[in-house]
């Protein structure tokens, strides 16, 4: 397995470490799982995900390229802004979501851990005429939570004035620091990439406040499930669409039906018609009854027992104090406004359609 520059750094801190997309990573620290979580919606929470793919993506038509493989408004990012987006198939499917960042002249972009090496190759089939360089000799950190912005800022000054999903650089100490008001937790925050070399001693800058603890995969994926985010291989992959998935909100309609730039990239006449054309499935939250968390594959039925869809993420959410779940549920059933439960063990639990994010985001927007 593969190891972060972090990784020592993990294992002084106690961290229980386990496999995660080919590296051993830190799922939890002795704080445990349930106090990561609620520190990082209280105070300050530092993630290493130095996992994830960072890439950057050079040329004279690099984002007209681009743009004709992502189905999101590449052209339209003003300079040092960060978006969303994501590689679809021919089918309609997503076989990856990512971040990309407008650089000027480059473009930054950061793709799953589990995903970067097709990502990558497709990358270089696809951007003719681009240079594609894997940056290898970076950690990526993400520091998160509502006393974050105060924390990271007593470092980096200048970065206090960033608004969501900014992208700059700064000078810290004489490193070269790349950083992005983003995050995958629902919070205010940074994400933080940081040559190798220089890594643990700004790991250890930002360690030295109170405010700020180690925080592990295992409350990250609880934080992004509050957030009503998705998991990639989970909540989204190659057999959902984005309009299915729910985040059609990232195809800018400036790429949709009757827009200036619609369609063009891969599975565009799938998923656009399905703007008006309701797909056969949703990704939906529910609130569940009672205090057992219902997990992934759980099948979803209605009053008669009849599957009406499937957990892709569940569990305890920490804040709420109490069950949630993300699930792909027919578009015929919600439109019924059936009654739903969670079949556990033979056990209908009822279930309690909501609005997602559970928990309310506090991006910061300016």
């Amino acid at each position: 397995m593969k190891r972060t520059a972090l990784y020592d750094q993990h294992i002084a801190s106690s961290a229980r470490m386990v496999e995660f997309a080919g590296y051993e990573m830190p799922v939890q620290y002795p704080l445990g799982v349930m106090k990561e979580h609620l520190w990082v919606r209280e105070n300050a929470g530092l993630f290493d995900v130095s996992h994830m793919g960072q890439v950057i993506l050079k040329g004279k038509d690099v984002k007209s390229s681009l743009e004709a493989i992502l189905p999101v408004d590449v052209l339209g990012l003003p300079v040092n802004m960060q978006r969303y987006g994501m590689f679809t198939t021919p089918e309609g499917g997503i076989s990856d979501d990512l971040m990309f960042a407008n650089w000027g002249e480059d473009v930054f972009m950061v793709v799953n851990a589990g995903c970067k090496d097709q990502d990558i190759a497709y990358l270089k089939a696809s951007l003719v005429g681009c240079d594609v360089e894997v940056i290898d000799d970076r950690a990526l950190l993400a520091i998160q939570g509502p006393k974050a912005r105060e924390v990271f800022s007593r470092l980096i000054p200048d970065a206090a004035k960033m608004v969501f999903m900014e992208s700059l650089k700064f000078d810290w100490q004489g490193v070269d620091i790349w950083v992005s008001c983003s995050g995958y937790t629902g919070e205010d925050g940074y994400e933080v990439s940081v040559p190798n070399e220089h890594a643990e001693e700004f790991a250890s800058a930002l360690l030295v406040f109170d405010e700020v603890e180690w925080i592990g995969l295992g409350a990250r994926d609880s934080l992004r499930l509050e957030a009503g985010l998705c998991l990639y291989g989970h909540d989204i992959d190659t057999n959902t669409t984005p309009v299915e998935a729910s985040i059609n909100w990232a195809i800018q309609k400036i790429r949709r039906l009757d827009g200036e730039r619609a369609g063009g990239f891969p599975g565009a006449d799938v998923i656009l018609p399905q703007f008006s054309n309701k797909p056969d499935k949703k990704r939906v939250g529910f609130l569940v009854e009672g205090r057992a968390p219902v997990r992934e594959d759980v099948e979803i039925v209605d009053a008669d027992g009849e599957v009406q869809g499937i957990v892709t993420s569940g569990g305890f959410s920490p804040t709420l104090s109490q069950p949630i779940v993300m699930a792909y549920i027919s578009t015929e059933s919600l439109a019924a406004e059936k009654p739903l439960f969670a079949s556990v063990r033979g056990k209908s639990i009822p279930l309690k359609q909501t609005a997602m994010p559970f928990v309310p985001s506090r991006y910061f927007r300016g």
